[in-house]
């Protein structure tokens, strides 16, 4: 065992050594302590880029099989420019291979190892970008500093993308997503039969090291004005029989307290560089991160971004989140999509049918969480209206970017109609799908916030069933109060988007009175009173 110890010791100092060397102006003085209270982030709005779809959406600046193109990576900043988006961040991939100029882990000793370790020469237009002396990161601060917008990095901290081809023999999958450090050391690895997909185990100290070595390269070299921590790809960072709950909070704070004394050291005179972390929006998800939102905070957390992973929901912890931690900034994450479908193949990625997200349901989700305590808003994924993916997914649209024009505006949100809804692919705490048998009754919780002068019509509610439902008989009360059922079961607004609606033999709709909604938690109970047994996939409440 002291073997074994002494040989990670030294495998960790002769890792870390070049990555201390390189960061310029380093000093051990610790950080004094914040006597004052910290200013809540400014910010509204929130614009999150992954990158590679500008590879992989097929939109005005890029043909489909283009290669990457810096003026591609620039007309992404370009598009979210004076609409209302304030923050841009940019995540440089999956975390693992740096898309800059970096010391840590260069692109060129990136490449000679994927040849000498998989004996296939790696080809990828953003790669060769860098080999010909690019820099993703400098780029996209320039243009964002030139179109008025404030530039951040959002690094994920383990994601799980193309993992599992790190030992599939001449690999040529993820070449931007496998790197060195984590093909080298298999045990560092969490076990994938636990889900884990075989991400990083953050109880190692290396593990967090190489993260750390990747974030401190980029606050020196780069001028940004804040940096997220993505805890959501894919937030699995412990083996939970390893490790106490303390445990996982002591060493997740402690990552988090390093990181924001190194912004403060890296900042420019008078500067304030922000801490993001985007993390879960449901409470139960905390303790196998490692997050204890008043130490997180504490450490030097200013913005907490609400994820539901992939997915737009409107159901979430934020009211209580908002009151155990009082002195950030707060923001819901919505995205381009509501649910996930059908698989169009068996394996590979972007393979699934999936709903998109209207204006009116973004508008209600913004208006909730400015109800329940948030500051603001992000959109994560928004670009992937556009054609990506396998065939047969579409019709695709261009991403309603008209929609930022408004969503950072509370009260504007509190005169629109709202469009509530579940959904049958939410991350976690969904209520649905549901499968019904005949005679069975099940409750649901819609947390609804009224506009501005109070609700003026009835609202009208709908189920959707996987299937026809033929001529099942069902009933619906909604906080008690029986409802009488329509024959309407169309969209209650405009949808330019009809991947996965309902179609109306799978579809009831009930008409709801005014008088009978209320500012929180409404109960809806759903019955099948006669019928075959039905799964319901997504229910929607409509109302002005």
């Amino acid at each position: 065992m002291r073997d074994r110890r002494s040989c990670m010791m030294i495998r960790r100092l002769i890792f870390m050594a070049p990555i201390l060397l390189s960061i310029v102006g380093y000093t051990d003085e610790p950080i004094k302590e914040e006597k004052v209270k910290r200013a809540k982030a400014p910010f509204h709005v929130l614009f999150s880029n992954d990158t590679t779809n500008t590879l992989t959406c097929v939109s005005p600046y890029h043909k489909k099989g283009e290669p990457f193109r810096e003026k591609t990576l620039k007309a992404t900043v370009d598009e979210t420019a004076g609409i209302g988006i304030e923050v841009h961040m940019l995540q440089p991939a999956h975390g693992w291979v740096p898309w800059w100029q970096s010391k840590v882990y260069s692109v060129e000793e990136h490449h000679k190892w994927w040849k000498d370790h998989y004996g296939v020469a790696p080809d990828m237009s953003v790669h060769n970008y860098l080999l010909n002396g690019g820099d993703v990161l400098s780029v996209f601060v320039k243009r964002c500093r030139e179109r008025g917008l404030a530039p951040f990095i959002s690094l994920r901290l383990n994601d799980a993308h193309h993992l599992s081809h790190v030992n599939t023999p001449k690999n040529t999958r993820g070449i931007h997503a496998i790197c060195r450090f984590y093909a080298d050391y298999p045990e560092y690895r969490l076990d994938p039969k636990t889900g884990s997909r075989g991400v990083q185990n953050w109880a190692i100290p290396e593990v967090r090291d190489y993260k750390f070595a990747l974030i401190s390269e980029i606050c020196h070299n780069y001028d940004i004005n804040g940096f997220e921590l993505d805890f959501m790809r894919h937030p699995m960072f412990f083996d939970l029989n390893e490790t106490t709950s303390e445990q996982r909070v002591q060493i997740i704070t402690g990552f988090v307290r390093q990181v924001r004394e190194l912004l403060n050291r890296t900042a420019q005179p008078g500067q304030h560089r922000w801490l993001c972390a985007r993390i879960p929006a449901y409470l139960s998800e905390y303790d196998a991160l490692g997050i204890n939102l008043p130490s997180f905070v504490d450490a030097g957390v200013d913005m907490l971004n609400l994820s539901i992973f992939y997915f737009t929901e409107q159901q979430t912890d934020l009211a209580t989140i908002r009151k155990l931690a009082p002195d950030a900034a707060i923001y819901l994450e919505m995205t381009h999509a509501t649910a996930t479908g059908a698989r169009l193949t068996k394996s590979g990625g972007d393979n699934t049918l999936f709903r998109r997200t209207t204006d009116e349901q973004f508008y209600t989700a913004a208006h909730l969480a400015y109800a329940r305590g948030a500051d603001g808003v992000s959109a994560f994924n928004f670009v992937y209206y556009r054609e990506h993916g396998t065939p047969g997914r579409g019709p695709f649209n261009e991403p309603p970017f008209h929609i930022f024009k408004h969503i950072g505006d509370a009260q504007w949100l509190a005169r629109q109609p709202q469009h509530y809804f579940l959904s049958g692919r939410g991350y976690v705490n969904r209520q649905l799908p549901k499968k019904f048998e005949p005679g069975e009754t099940v409750s649901f919780g819609i947390d609804m916030a009224p506009p501005a002068d109070s609700w003026k019509t009835d609202a009208r509610l709908r189920i959707q069933s996987r299937q026809s439902l033929g001529d099942s008989r069902w009933r619906a009360r909604f906080n008690g109060i029986d409802l009488n059922p329509t024959g309407d079961v169309s969209e209650p607004y405009p949808n330019p988007y009809p991947p996965m609606l309902g179609k109306p033999e799978e579809l009831r709709a009930w008409t709801v009175p005014v008088g009978v909604l209320k500012d929180g938690i409404n109960t809806t109970e759903i019955t099948l009173v006669e019928g075959e047994l039905s799964e319901i996939v997504f229910l929607d409440v409509a109302v002005e």
